[in-house]
């Protein structure tokens, strides 16, 4: 069947479901890069075509008939369904790989072991989604993260995990203007206020190692990359966790601010999702994952 000759111009059919999703010729033409009386005329073009109106004008406002709202919602799926073939498309000239995990893992651990994996795997094309919030790995998103805390869990498939322990860190410059000695009052302590609360706090970190202090924390975050990055300026003393502040403890610009230490309940977890297809490269990224984890 020849649809091109009982089809209008899918310019303008690409225009009318924009103007339906948003509910506004403005807001159409913005989202197509085009003017606001293109649109106009593309919806006009239409409307004379099939001899009959698709909107009703009103004041600062427009009304979709009846007629045109079926036509907006078999557009819309026919889109969404060309839009799909051609992802699944060009997922398949190419292997792509989708790895989570929170903003301070990528940061901290990932992204300066990545070149390594990509120097190895030259034609696999990585993507890195980072977050605080937990990421759910029932929505085909991400292939492989790595996730903080205990398996097991509903959503994915623990392939490695290893644990970490916590101390108490500073520049050298700050332990040096505090000198030797347990933590006290006089310490200026940095916290990281987080949602997820399997990263411990302060107040749980001194609770469990049974110290007797009181921690009042001067300077808060939400994200522990500026924790870590206050500490690090010598601003005061934060929460080390060793396999994120690792190279900075390597490099010198952090040091212990005392010997205590504790180890970590949860375990960094290599995690695959429970329903997804396998793939050549969430194989190779989750197999360099594992060996990196425990190297």
């Amino acid at each position: 069947m020849q649809f091109r000759r009982r089809l209008p111009s899918l310019t303008a059919l690409v225009t009318l479901e924009a103007v339906l999703r948003r509910k506004s010729f403005t807001l159409a033409a913005t989202e197509l890069g085009v003017t606001q009386a293109a649109v106009s005329r593309q919806i006009a073009l239409l409307e004379e075509e099939f001899g009959q109106s698709l909107f009703v004008r009103k004041h600062r406002a427009i009304e979709p008939t009846a007629a045109c709202i079926s036509l907006g919602a078999t557009l819309a799926k026919s889109f969404a369904d060309i839009a799909e073939s051609v992802e699944a498309l060009q997922s398949r000239s190419q292997d792509v790989v989708t790895i989570g995990a929170t903003v301070a893992f990528s940061s901290f651990w990932l992204l300066p072991r990545l070149a390594e994996f990509r120097r190895a795997n030259p034609g696999i094309l990585v993507r890195v989604i980072s977050q605080d919030s937990p990421i759910a790995l029932d929505g085909g998103e991400v292939d492989v993260a790595i996730r903080y805390g205990l398996p097991p869990f509903s959503d994915g498939t623990v392939i490695a995990s290893r644990g970490d322990v916590i101390s108490p860190v500073c520049s050298p410059d700050y332990l040096r203007r505090r000198g030797d000695g347990p933590l006290g009052s006089a310490d200026e302590f940095i916290e990281t206020d987080v949602v997820d609360r399997s990263w411990y706090n302060w107040s749980q970190w001194v609770s469990l190692i049974g110290a007797n202090i009181e921690v009042k924390p001067s300077l808060r975050f939400n994200h522990y990359t500026e924790t870590i990055a206050a500490a690090r300026a010598g601003q005061g003393i934060a929460l080390g966790w060793r396999m994120l502040v690792g190279t900075f403890l390597e490099d010198g610009t952090l040091v212990q601010a005392d010997s205590s230490e504790l180890a970590a309940e949860g375990r960094y977890n290599v995690i695959v999702p429970v329903k997804t297809k396998r793939s050549n490269a969430r194989d190779l990224a989750a197999a360099w994952l594992t060996a990196s984890l425990h190297g």
